[in-house]
């Protein structure tokens, strides 16, 4: 059975005493089979929504007000710094293992490279607090309470002597009030999207790669928080009265996906579907999380609940536990975590500016990755993969050279036999035409 499970944060102190609830915790991390459990907690943390992030080896948590994040280690299950900023944060989140990317109350992006201290400021791109961060290995898009979203290159900006200004790479501004949410699919290529949730009651689905705008879906609620499926056939979003709506990318019986139809991108989409209700939980939906293959989504609300919802029923399956706080974040741990040839071994706090950076690591030993491995990750089939497949085609495996000489004497016996036909049939011609010249 895969090792599914995931972290949530909570903001503020308990709402009441409340025994089963450890006190002075503000990280837990959950275990799902073979039933839930809370496998393990951290102390002295109130994150607020967006604000969470995790790797492999540690969890990073920003602190509501203040310009402060909390470092844990998930190997030693406690606190291992606490690094200063300049500015308040109002989010963050990773960008593979080692890039913590966090979004200010002012609307200034700060990369900080965990494991090396490198620390990359942005000028102020936004009019006011970044409210949200979503990032893949070669984007970074955020979200702002001005209603705007920005789409940087990542390589570019932690580019090393580059003289370059900071400036993202394109804004996508349809939406008309404050971001609430963001999410990004996990393709590598260039078909992958990005979903924006908005406090004007919309969903809107972009290609961040161009700055199309491919759908909007108009919500007769502002949505809060957002999960995307893992092969982006649906988006799900929470609301204020704690219900989701699944909202579908794809149509019955349709041969094209919508997404990429140029004669209905321009025309939303008012989505008509039933909301999922709690039958006991009506506080806001705060933060969700799909688990690895789409059938279940996680909700943390703000009454504390952490609830479980089965996508293929479209309902309310059950209440995993709750927390007595706020839920403010619920990140998935992934059961099939990366595999590497390094491990670094502590967090080095932040230092800004061009300066000598050290990585310290230890070797894991080499990791071989298969075929299929590089295939999945790969920005389409890899080049050497193609070639093979094509000389394999043009040479079977398998072909001996004893079969090939077999194959060859078996064509030179046919061809035998299909020569004497011809002689044959060349005699008997000619006899017939012999004869007949005889009569005539």
């Amino acid at each position: 059975m895969l090792p599914e499970g995931f972290i949530t944060s909570i903001r503020a102190q308990p709402k009441s005493a409340n025994t089963e609830i450890a006190k002075d915790v503000g990280i837990y991390l959950h275990e799902l089979h073979p039933t839930h459990a809370i496998k393990s907690s951290f102390k002295k943390s109130s994150a607020p929504v967006n604000a969470l992030a995790a790797n492999s080896t540690h969890i990073f948590a920003a602190q509501v007000d203040k310009a402060v994040v909390h470092v844990y280690s998930r190997e030693r299950g406690n606190q291992e710094a606490l690094v200063s900023f300049p500015e308040r944060i109002r989010s963050l989140t990773l960008a593979g293992e080692s890039v913590l990317l966090i979004g200010t109350v002012e609307g200034r992006i700060i990369l900080w490279e965990v494991f090396t201290g490198r620390m990359v400021s942005t000028p102020a791109a936004h009019l006011q607090a970044v409210a949200c961060i979503a990032a893949t290995k070669s984007h970074l898009v955020t979200g702002s309470d001005d209603s705007n979203i920005n789409v940087w290159s990542l390589p570019r900006l932690l580019a090393w002597g580059s003289k370059e200004t900071f400036e993202p790479l394109r804004s996508l501004s349809n939406h008309r009030s404050a971001i609430t949410s963001l999410a990004m699919g996990q393709s590598t290529n260039q078909t992958n999207i990005c979903v924006s949730a908005s406090k004007d009651n919309t969903v809107i689905v972009w290609n961040h790669h161009s700055g199309d705008l491919l759908r909007t879906f108009l919500l007769p609620s502002s949505p809060l928080c957002l999960a995307l499926d893992p092969c982006s056939r649906a988006v799900y979003a929470g609301f204020e009265d704690g219900s989701l709506q699944a909202i579908e990318f794809f149509e019955a019986n349709s041969m094209l996906n919508p997404l990429y139809d140029a004669n209905v991108q321009s025309t939303p989409v008012q989505v008509t579907q039933s909301p999922w209700t709690s039958p006991s939980d009506s506080s806001s939906a705060l933060c969700l999380g799909l688990n690895y293959d789409g059938t279940v989504i996680y909700s943390g609300h703000c009454s504390g609940k952490v609830s479980q919802w089965d996508t293929g029923r479209r309902a309310f399956a059950c209440e995993l536990t709750d927390l007595n706080a706020p839920v403010t974040n619920l990140i998935m741990l992934s059961p099939f975590p990366p595999t590497t040839t390094t491990r670094a071994s502590a967090v080095i706090k932040p230092k800004l500016g061009e300066v000598q950076q050290t990585f310290t690591a230890q070797f894991c030993g080499p990791t071989p990755v298969s075929d299929f491995d590089r295939a999945l990750h790969s920005p389409g089939f890899p080049l050497d993969m193609l070639n093979d497949a094509i000389s394999r085609f043009s040479h079977p495996v398998g072909a001996s050279s004893s079969g090939d000489d077999k194959l060859r004497k078996e064509n030179e016996e046919l061809w035998g036999v299909v020569n004497e036909n011809q002689e044959l049939q060349h005699k008997t011609l000619e006899k017939y035409h012999k004869l007949k010249s005889n009569k005539a």
